[in-house]
């Protein structure tokens, strides 16, 4: 429990409630119709949505990492890559932010032009991906109609990414113990940063490498 009595973690915290916020409120926006304005293409949708997650990122990854979406926390989490209780307090800190981001907008916005405030509809899911995304809207005009689809899909298919990739396709040397101490959020030791530099060192040392350039074309 000693990241309650870190500065950096509520710092962290704070950091994707207002990332989430800031997601939901300009993405969301950009999916209204306004009035006296023509309505949005695919592409003004997209390109809204992937500039507001890409400026997050670089303002607010050094801080938190800047995850804005909740399957991406579970995804960090199922590869020992943080705490249990900092994945419980990121997705708590996601889903408060998009929910005041979509009332932000449900109270800026026209009630001709909210249009059920851009709620994912079953037409190919609408690709949210996003269970925040999807849960903000939801929350403000009390409409879960299909709801789990939006929150089993990018969880379950976070999680056995997550799993492919950190235990499959590039394992990293950690032990049982190790990870089961980052999942209970133990401090590290003073320490344990020199031990894992040379434990991947000692890992780079000992695995196969290809044969030189020259040497492979003189054999």
């Amino acid at each position: 429990m000693w990241e309650l009595r870190s500065i950096a973690f509520s710092r962290a915290v704070l950091a994707e409630f207002l990332a989430t916020l800031v997601f939901v409120l300009f993405g969301l926006g950009s999916a209204l119709a306004w009035p006296s304005m023509a309505s949005p293409g695919v592409l003004q949708i997209a390109l809204a949505f992937g500039l507001a997650i890409g400026t997050l990122v670089q303002a607010l990854g050094p801080v938190s990492g800047a995850h804005v979406n909740p399957a991406v926390t579970v995804a960090l989490l199922v590869g020992s890559q943080l705490s249990l209780l900092r994945a419980l307090f990121y997705i708590a800190a996601q889903l408060l932010g998009g929910v005041v981001g979509a009332a932000i907008l449900h109270q800026v916005t026209p009630p001709a032009a909210r249009e059920g405030m851009a709620i994912n509809r079953i037409r190919y899911t609408g690709c949210s991906m996003n269970p925040a995304r999807s849960f903000a809207p939801a929350v403000i005009v009390g409409d879960f109609s299909d709801h789990w689809v939006f929150w089993v899909g990018p969880l379950v298919g976070a999680a056995a990414a997550s799993v492919l990739y950190n235990y499959v396709l590039c394992p990293q040397p950690r032990t049982l113990q190790e990870r089961l101490a980052i999942l209970r959020g133990r401090e590290p030791e003073p320490d344990w940063a020199e031990r894992e530099a040379r434990r991947r060192q000692s890992v780079e040392l000992h695995s196969p490498h290809p044969p030189p350039r020259g040497m492979s074309e003189k054999v």
